[in-house]
């Protein structure tokens, strides 16, 4: 699999142009995405590669596509503090290069979708966790994070022994929100004498909520400084700091979007990841990517629920599965959740 470095925020075409030529094959059709479905390329959200989280899932999709579909997997980082510029750039490149499709990993590539995905029309375009930019090439591949997050708010008020549990978000925006609503919903449903204390990293413009672990840390600290003793994290890379600042306080952490007790890069942690809310990005980019390679490509909304197991959560400490009455509280939630009778909130 070929690994694209970061695009510099400045000299963006020339760097691009570079870019083209030496990583994705140098093809310079306005369509040549058309001709193949034996590469694909996904152009990872903030954070990139090795975030234990969001990216990482996506990248596990792809390297299942290499191994299973023998495709040419094709990789692309952000930059720090890029613009949607470089967002288009960067997607272009990867169809121009003959990736089909080309996968943005996260919300922020809607304007560069928007821009892009028109002039490949033979090209599919996949975007994670948005349904505002549509298409007859756009795959939107979205989520009910709220579903999940109910659950771990059920775990978590269920084991907090101080009657406090902690939100960490990375960026306040109305995806995260969903993390945030249904976590605290769950909660309440269970236990509605347990405090939430909800907090964000960064607003938007500023993303480094995503990607900055001491931001994490330092949030963490302060919710373990308030009697917290079961801290949420949906904060990409920056959760990894509040993993480590709760796990050394011998307090719970539940993981996000990715199985976080398996990460190689938590493994001092994983006794303390109690569970994790886990979104199946990884089987999302390769079904989408084999839709592709059997011509019929995935377009318009695709969602993941936990009527599709598309959302749930991980079962991969002992500690927690040996919690019978907790697992039974979390499958009493999850059943009713799918038949209709309980209805999760996506703001708080």
């Amino acid at each position: 699999m070929r690994r694209i470095t970061r695009i510099a925020t400045v000299g963006v075409a020339s760097a691009a142009l570079a870019l083209s030529a030496t990583a994705c094959g140098g093809k310079t059709s306005s369509d040549s995405g058309s001709d193949g479905a034996d590469k694909a390329a996904i152009a990872y959200d903030i954070g990139g590669r090795g975030d234990q989280s969001f990216n990482d899932a996506a990248y596990a999709g792809l390297a299942q596509a290499e191994k299973d579909l023998d495709i040419d997997g094709n990789e692309a980082e952000p930059s720090d503090g890029e613009s949607d510029a470089d967002k288009v750039q960067r997607l272009t490149e990867l169809a121009r290069a003959g990736n089909n499709p080309v996968i943005g990993v996260g919300f922020a590539y809607a304007p560069a979708i928007k821009k892009v995905a028109p002039k490949f029309p033979k090209t599919t375009f996949g975007i994670i966790d948005d349904a505002s930019v549509t298409g007859k090439n756009i795959a939107n591949i979205v989520f009910n994070e709220e579903q999940g997050s109910y659950l771990a708010g059920v775990a978590a008020a269920k084991v907090t022994k101080t009657k406090t549990v902690g939100f960490i978000g990375g960026v306040e925006t109305p995806l995260i929100k969903k993390f945030e609503a249904g976590y605290a919903q769950g909660v309440k449903d269970t236990d509605p004498t347990v405090k939430v204390l909800p907090q964000y990293l960064t607003q938007p413009p500023n993303f480094d909520g995503f990607s900055k672990p001491d931001l994490g840390k330092a949030a963490a600290q302060g919710q373990l400084d308030k009697n917290a003793d079961v801290i949420y994290s949906a904060a990409g890379l920056a959760g990894s700091g509040a993993i480590e600042a709760a796990s050394k306080a011998k307090k719970w952490n539940i993981g996000v979007d990715s199985d976080q007790y398996n990460q190689a890069g938590l493994a001092n942690y994983k006794e303390s990841i109690l569970t994790s809310v886990t979104k199946d990005v990884s089987d999302a980019v390769f079904n989408l990517i084999k839709s592709v390679q059997d011509g019929k490509p995935q377009s318009g909304e695709i969602r993941y629920g936990l009527d599709k197991d598309g959302v749930g959560l991980s079962m991969s400490n002992p500690a927690f599965t040996e919690m019978k009455d907790v697992i039974a509280a979390v499958d009493k939630a999850k059943q009713e959740i799918i038949d209709g009778k309980i209805t999760v909130k996506t703001a708080p």
